[in-house]
């Protein structure tokens, strides 16, 4: 037993931990959970917890249930919000390695994906750093899932509502953020009535995944304790904004900020210019999985600044890929994610895509400083700009011909994405929608 999870049992013991949780995700990015005793973690550290594995979306297949679950003593915190209001013992939490039987990392789990590409990421010398802008919704509760949502405000981008629930939602979830060790850098009230934005610090590409599933579990947490809905959907009220999940990404060599190269346009070294155009080239193929629902495309079709077309721009907010001018290191902004999103497969193809451009050496083309909303088609199609997909059912057509999506995520986890977002569309296609009765029932 190493030093770190000596620490862990020492910490539970002093502490009065009662039940630790054991935290990974489905291939959808479902936060999934188990829970033991104190007495049952250090066989959990050596031999792990065996489970069905194919009771988990995309795990694995029938054939090959049985699987293993190991913690990861580095991600263990305390979980803030159990027990101690109570005065009971505590819970904590630590996010886990998926195993077959014989001790290899299960193919399908997507923490290990991530693992895969950061460490042919390591072989070629970076470190990727990733900082996302979280939004989301929060709605008053209501009694039945298919009523109107209800905003809990009328507010505006950066409105100051001192005495509003939308202040004290984001202090009170940033305050147990930073109780786990997640480094806030700010918050406030985004465009759309009720929404919210919590920016997190730049850390290592697998801390920030596992940071974004905690994220998203206190937030809800948060809500109901509230009695408030905090809602991730990327398009969950017509005529107003989405949300989206920008990610800031950088790359670093050693201590090196190996995007930065001073004097070069826009600060861009050229390890900067062919990563930017990795993700360019890979953008449509890889939509499928950073926007993974029907909704996602509402969103990025829907107007309010979302990215709609592939291009890049230095401090351009229509483009999808941007280069901001405050900084304190050079970073490439991708403004296509959305908060739905499971961040261990989609961080990887981002970091893949980008390490892709630069073993190829790809060009970046010239930057894009027009409004790209407000060019016509023609215009984009003399400039060279390209459309994302416009549906869940388009951007699928493209992921499925993708050999470098396939070799990224491995082919188990990409038939079983592909086939599940395939009977999501099927089931959509199919549904009669609210605004087909309304506008159509006593017409035809």
């Amino acid at each position: 037993m190493d030093e770190q999870q000596q620490f862990v049992l020492q910490t539970i013991e002093e502490q009065g931990i009662g039940s630790i949780r054991l935290w990974f995700s489905d291939v959808l990015g479902t936060l999934k959970s188990v829970s033991i005793a104190p007495a049952e973690l250090e066989g959990a550290f050596e031999e792990g917890i065996g489970f069905d594995g194919s009771a988990i979306e995309g795990l694995t297949r029938v054939s090959e249930d049985d699987m293993i679950v190991r913690p990861d003593a580095s991600t263990f915190q305390i979980l803030p919000w159990e027990g101690q209001e109570e005065g009971r013992a505590s819970s904590a939490r630590m996010f886990c390695d998926i195993l077959t039987t014989d001790g290899s990392p299960a193919m399908g789990d997507s923490r290990y994906i991530l693992k895969r590409t950061l460490e042919t990421a390591r072989q070629k010398g970076f470190t990727p750093y990733l900082h996302p802008e979280i939004e989301f919704y929060l709605f008053r509760r209501q009694e039945r899932a298919d009523q109107q949502p209800v905003p809990i405000d009328r507010g505006g981008y950066f409105d100051d509502v001192p005495l509003g629930r939308g202040l004290e939602f984001r202090k009170g979830s940033i305050s147990q953020l930073e109780s786990m060790g997640i480094n806030v850098e700010y918050s406030h009230h985004e465009s759309g009535p009720g929404q919210q934005e919590i920016d997190l610090r730049s850390a290592e590409a697998l801390a920030t995944a596992d940071n974004i599933m905690t994220f998203r579990a206190i937030v809800r947490q948060m809500g109901q304790a509230k009695g408030l809905l905090a809602s991730f959907m990327p398009k969950p009220l017509e005529g107003q904004p989405g949300s989206g999940m920008h990610t800031h990404l950088s790359l670093f060599a050693s201590d090196r900020d190996a995007f930065y190269e001073a004097g070069a346009p826009f600060g861009m070294s050229a390890t900067a210019r062919q990563f930017a155009a990795g993700l360019l080239a890979h953008a449509t193929e890889i939509s499928a999985v950073v926007n993974p629902s029907v909704n996602s495309y509402k969103r990025l079709w829907g107007g309010a600044e979302a990215p709609s077309y592939v291009c890049w721009g230095h401090n351009n907010r229509s483009a999808l890929l941007r280069v901001p001018q405050y900084r304190h290191s050079e970073r490439i902004e991708y403004r296509a994610l959305d908060p739905s999103v499971n961040p261990y497969l989609a961080f990887s193809l981002l970091i893949a895509a980008g390490l892709d451009g630069i073993d190829k050496a790809m060009d970046l083309e010239q930057p894009t400083n027009d409004d790209v909303w407000d060019l016509t088609d023609t215009e984009r199609r003399a400039m060279g700009i390209q459309p994302l997909p416009s549906s869940l059912d388009s951007a699928l057509k493209v992921m499925e011909k993708s050999e470098f999506v396939a070799s990224t995520l491995g082919e188990q986890v990409f038939s079983y994405f592909l086939a599940n977002k395939h009977r999501q569309w099927q089931e959509y296609r199919s549904t009669i929608t609210p605004y087909e009765l309304r506008t159509s029932l006593d017409r035809m």
